[in-house]
C-alpha cells in the first residue's frame, strides 16, 4: 500500500494528465458524430481482427472432428455413386434385377489404420474394422490416393492386409491412356516405387504415364489410382518392366476404404470352372 502511495505522488502529474486527456476525448467522441463513428470504426475492425484469429484457432483445433466428418460423408458418397450407378445399368439394359447386390458392384467400409509395416519384405498393414463390419478376406484396400493392398486375414473388430509392398504381391494394371495391361509387382528396395511387369512389346508408354488398376481383377474396381511411370526399359522386349512412383506415401497412410465386390464369388467360380 505504501508503494502505491508513493507511485501516486511520484507521477500525480502524468496520470492527472491522462485522466484529462480521456476526458475531453470522451466528450469529443459524445459531442461529435464524425469522431464517434472513426472511434467506432476502429473498435470493430480492432475486435473483428480478434474474433477471427480466435475462429482460426478455434477451425485449427477442429480439424480433426471436421475430417472425420468429411471421411464419413465420402464414404457414404461412394456407396451412393454404386447404387445409382447400378440403376442407371437397369435402365440402361431394360432389365428388371430383385437383388440389389446382384445390380451394386461395389460398397465401401471405411476404416483408420493402427499398424503399418513398410520396411520389410512381405509388410502388412492393420485396419480397425472386421467381419463385424462386413469385412472379409480378398477385399480391396485403397484410399483417395490409390490402392494399398489386399485384405487376408480377419477378426471380428480387425483384419490384417497384405500391403502392395511385398514380394508376393501381384495386381493387375494398366497404362491410364491405352488398354495395355501388366502386372504389378515389388522387389523390396523403395517403400515408394513398385514395378509393373509383363508389359506387352508393342504397348506405347512414356515418362509421366499414369498406372491405374486393370479391372481385369474381380477384387480391385477398374480406374483406381497407382502411380506413375518413372523409368523405360533400354530396350524393349516380350515382357517389358518398368518402375512406378506410387501416389500414396506408403509410409504415411491413415483412413482407409475397404472394397466388397459382390460379384467376386460368381467371377471365381466361373473362372474355377465351378457350377453355382
Amino acid at each position: 500500500m505504501q508503494r502505491f502511495v508513493y507511485f501516486i505522488q511520484r507521477y500525480k502529474f502524468f496520470l492527472y494528465f491522462s485522466l484529462l486527456q480521456i476526458f475531453s476525448l470522451i466528450l469529443t467522441v459524445n459531442n461529435h458524430n464524425f469522431h464517434k463513428s472513426k472511434i467506432i470504426s476502429s473498435a470493430n475492425l480492432i475486435t473483428g481482427g480478434i474474433y477471427n484469429n480466435v475462429a482460426k484457432m478455434g477451425d485449427y483445433f477442429n480439424l480433426k472432428s471436421k475430417n472425420d466428418i468429411l471421411l464419413e460423408e465420402n464414404h457414404k458418397l461412394k456407396n451412393q455413386v454404386q447404387f445409382l450407378l447400378s440403376k442407371l445399368d437397369s435402365v440402361k439394359y431394360n432389365t428388371i434385377i430383385d437383388s440389389l447386390k446382384y445390380k451394386q458392384k461395389y460398397s465401401y467400409v471405411l476404416g483408420k489404420i493402427i499398424k503399418n509395416e513398410y520396411t520389410k519384405s512381405y509388410n502388412y498393414i492393420t485396419v480397425n474394422r472386421g467381419e463385424n463390419q462386413g469385412v472379409g478376406i480378398e477385399m480391396a484396400v485403397i484410399n483417395g490416393k490409390g490402392i494399398i493392398g489386399i485384405t487376408d486375414d480377419v477378426t471380428n473388430g480387425y483384419v490384417r492386409v497384405r500391403s502392395i509392398l511385398s514380394r508376393n504381391s501381384k495386381i493387375n494394371a494398366r497404362f491410364k491412356n491405352s488398354y495395355y495391361f501388366g502386372t504389378l509387382t515389388w522387389n523390396a528396395k523403395d517403400y515408394n516405387i513398385v514395378q509393373l511387369t509383363d508389359i506387352p512389346r508393342q504397348a506405347n508408354f512414356k515418362l509421366g504415364d499414369t498406372i491405374i488398376t486393370g479391372g481385369r481383377s474381380s477384387i480391385f474396381p477398374e480406374g483406381i489410382p497407382i502411380g506413375k511411370v518413372i523409368s523405360l526399359p533400354k530396350k524393349k522386349s516380350a515382357s517389358n518392366t518398368i518402375d512406378i512412383q506410387l501416389f500414396n506415401d506408403m509410409s504415411n497412410l491413415g483412413y482407409v476404404y475397404i472394397v466388397n465386390s459382390f460379384h467376386k464369388q460368381e467371377i471365381k467360380k466361373l473362372e474355377e470352372g465351378k457350377d453355382e
